[in-house]
């Protein structure tokens, strides 16, 4: 892979974490709104979007943001 495909494939990746990461938190606050924050389901969403938080804020670190 020459440096112009990792390039692109690195934008892919940018874009899905972040596309990801709207979503998320845009089910938690839907399962909020009908007062589920105590499912299991806002917690799987909890622990991604955490997790998605970390990747950004990374990508921040090294100024790729």
């Amino acid at each position: 892979m020459d440096k112009e495909e990792r390039l692109g494939a690195f934008e892919k990746m940018l874009q899905n974490v972040n596309d990801r990461y709207k979503v998320t938190v845009d089910k938690m606050e839907k399962l909020k709104a009908e007062g589920k924050v105590k499912s299991v389901t806002y917690n799987q969403l909890m622990a991604d979007k955490m997790t998605l938080q970390k990747m950004i804020s990374m990508y921040e670190v090294y100024g790729l943001l």
